[in-house]
């Protein structure tokens, strides 16, 4: 069913803002694949995060690519604040906006694209835009807030995501984001998840390397 090689994407929402140098370079020697940001305009979602000036900040301290997640109104809006410290950039199908003109703003920025939906939102509304996309976002909690548990209700829309992807040829990845931990991990990806979102199972783990390579292990589940 996997048709990408496994990343692991640490968020940098659990990470000690006061050391994010630091933090970032601990997730990237133990086996961070990409960083993922979270940013949240207290609109969209009933939290603020950072927003452009912290991305350019971990831009420079970082190696690795750097995923953003837009959980905001208007991603059209803000999307080109972004281009130029990231590698992907996610919006929300839910978001108030022209969904097909973002995807193809974003693309056309140098950016890979990618397109999230919330754990209420059927599949579904994301199927027009399959081939449109390089990352399908399932989200695996109710966007906003690190530390949420797992909602399993949300493993059949990454398998069905999965089947689709196949049948129509396609290659985008499929994410998944909200309490992805060794335990959950492994369900994830045998439905056909291949990038893992992970914050507070790896930021907070003791041993940060060994919480990645447990992602790793459901690989093999």
């Amino acid at each position: 069913m996997a048709v990408n090689p496994l990343i692991v994407a640490p968020s940098i929402l659990a990470s000690d803002f006061r050391r994010l140098g630091e933090e970032i370079a601990r997730a990237e020697k133990a086996g961070a694949d990409w960083l993922h940001m979270d940013i949240m305009d207290g609109h969209f979602v009933d939290n603020i995060s950072f927003g452009p000036a912290f991305v350019a900040a971990a831009r420079k301290c970082a190696t690795r690519p750097i995923d953003v997640h837009l959980m905001v109104s208007r991603p059209d809006h803000f999307f080109p604040r972004f281009v130029e410290n990231a590698h992907n950039i996610t919006a929300h199908l839910e978001a108030e906006h022209d969904v097909g003109k973002t995807l193809a703003g974003i693309r056309a920025a140098g950016c890979t694209a990618g397109l999230a939906i919330r754990p209420v939102t059927p599949l579904e509304g994301a199927v027009p835009f399959l081939d449109q996309i390089d990352l399908l976002l399932v989200m695996t909690v109710e966007p906003g807030f690190g530390g949420q548990e797992f909602m399993p209700e949300t493993l059949a829309k990454i398998e069905e995501a999965a089947r689709l992807r196949a049948e129509r040829g396609l290659r985008y990845r499929i994410e998944v984001d909200g309490g992805i931990n060794a335990e959950t991990a492994p369900e994830a990806i045998g439905r056909g998840a291949d990038t893992l979102v992970a914050g507070t199972s790896v930021f907070r783990a003791e041993r940060m390397e060994e919480a990645i390579a447990g992602l790793r292990g459901g690989a093999g589940a």
